[in-house]
């Protein structure tokens, strides 16, 4: 018998307003909030929520040495378009050259590492 349910996945952040609006960009939802705390309400029930973080410094990528804490897997259908759209919207290519693997890997405009996954 579980003792909890998943809540929303937190993210730590300079701008939790901008941050939110980004992921809405790439996974669609509905921004709430203002402030130090913001959730982005996904399609199915999910969330994603952000908070203001003073000191935040952004994993590193790749780095042996530091942890990375975690990152987001998304599932998408076709690498290239995906790639495209999270570029326009502001992330940046952490680990995108290899063409053949069916994964890259980007830093949203905060710097937390996320993978576009064909898989």
């Amino acid at each position: 018998m579980a003792v909890a349910e998943l809540g929303p996945v937190v993210l730590d952040c300079p701008e939790p307003r901008a941050l939110a609006r980004f992921y809405a960009g790439v996974l669609g939802g509905t921004v709430e909030g203002e402030g130090d705390w913001v959730d982005l309400e996904l399609p199915g029930g999910r969330a994603l929520a952000f908070q203001a973080a003073p000191g935040f410094v952004p994993p590193k990528w790749p780095a042996p040495d530091d942890s990375q804490q975690f990152h987001l897997d998304l599932t998408v259908k076709d690498l290239d378009a995906a790639e495209k759209a999270v570029l326009e919207l502001g992330a940046r290519p952490l680990d995108a050259e290899d063409r053949t693997r069916t994964f890259r890997v980007y830093a949203d405009p905060a710097g937390h590492p996320f993978c576009l996954c064909a898989c």
